[in-house]
């Protein structure tokens, strides 16, 4: 397991914080997405490693953009 931190731009509300967990919970191999909405980090747990491409690809397709 491998666990990866980011930061996310543009969340305001707990929807936004559902969005972008439930986009990046989409791609294969990801465990768990924990967002922290007061700082807009972003950690993901996975069993293989992610690409950063498809998280931001993931976040871009919430609404969202990563820094």
């Amino acid at each position: 397991m491998t666990t990866s931190n980011y930061s996310v731009t543009g969340m305001t509300c707990g929807h936004c914080v559902a969005s972008v967990r439930e986009e990046i919970g989409e791609i294969a191999g990801v465990t768990s997405v924990a967002v922290t909405l007061d700082d807009g980090t972003v950690a993901v747990t996975s069993d293989r490693e992610i690409d950063r491409a498809e998280i931001a690809a993931a976040v871009t397709e919430a609404g969202y953009q990563l820094v």
